[in-house]
């Protein structure tokens, strides 16, 4: 596996790629990878000729008062465990790389931005995820990007980029990965201390209870938000927000007649955690 720190390198190698026919696969992260990360990674490497993760801690999509100064981080670690998946190319750039003096430009997306993570966070947070997946976009020129389905809302957003932007990138979601106890795997999940990581369970107990209520046949949204907000207040949490919205654009729900995001945001001790599952048509239980 290569590390390469520069857009001038990676894209020499990608243009290397393309004239050998080769395809070419994107995982854009953070880093501090667990198995969810790997997971993208394996997708990734079963599909292209050719995989390339980002391991980029984006500042544009931190506020100020959020943790980027102590958001986790260990190259070393993620570039051995990124090798072990069969990764060939680790793209790791300072973030004069990306951001260079002069840089002024910012993508917004309308609506879907403004609800969840949006109204919670701030409008910043998604300007931020969807400048820099256009810009990785335009520096590996991937024919697939593999995203994770807890970050449901951010998967929207980039979506919503490539079809506005007529970018030709395919966007995969994959399955939320989870702890045998339930949590979603989480980069923040280090934040937890022992009482915390006991108590973060009940962010997907609360999501079991209102989908085992949508399965059974209830269709009322606020009865189903209810199922799960009492297993979070008994729970001792507060979420920052706990809803029903369509899985295609957003918009809340009053009854459940279409395929739903169940998704929650919550701080569980030191660490802001989300989590999702979707309710279907078909009464199948949520994503896990």
């Amino acid at each position: 596996m290569r590390i390469i720190r520069t857009i001038d390198g990676i894209r020499t190698a990608v243009t290397e790629a393309r004239a050998a026919r080769r395809s070419v696969g994107l995982v854009p992260t953070m880093g501090a990878f667990h198995d969810g990360h790997l997971s993208l990674m394996r997708a990734a490497r079963a599909d292209n000729d050719l995989v390339v993760v980002s391991l980029f801690v984006n500042p544009t999509q931190f506020g100020p008062s959020e943790d980027l100064a102590a958001y986790p981080r260990d190259e070393a670690r993620d570039a051995a465990l990124a090798e072990q998946q069969g990764v060939d190319i680790l793209f790791a750039p300072e973030p004069a790389e990306i951001y260079p003096d002069g840089f002024a430009t910012s993508i917004h997306v309308s609506g879907i931005t403004e609800v969840l993570d949006g109204a919670s966070r701030g409008a910043f947070h998604f300007d931020g995820v969807a400048t820099v997946v256009a810009k990785l976009f335009g520096i590996v020129a991937p024919d697939i990007a593999y995203f994770g389905q807890k970050d449901a809302q951010q998967v929207m957003v980039v979506r919503q980029v490539v079809r506005d932007l007529n970018l030709p990138v395919r966007i995969e979601a994959c399955p939320i990965v989870r702890e045998p106890d339930g949590l979603a795997m989480s980069s923040r999940n280090v934040y937890l201390d022992a009482d915390a990581r006991q108590q973060a369970t009940a962010l997907n107990r609360a999501l079991d209870a209102a989908s085992d209520l949508h399965v059974a046949g209830e269709r009322d949204a606020a009865t189903i938000l209810e199922a799960a907000r009492r297993v979070l207040l008994h729970a001792g949490i507060r979420p920052d927000y706990l809803e029903l919205r369509s899985n295609d654009d957003l918009t809340p729900l009053e009854h459940v007649d279409r395929d739903a995001l169940l998704a929650v945001a919550a701080r569980v001790g030191a660490a802001r955690l989300i989590d999702n599952h979707i309710l279907t048509t078909r009464d199948e239980r949520g994503t896990r």
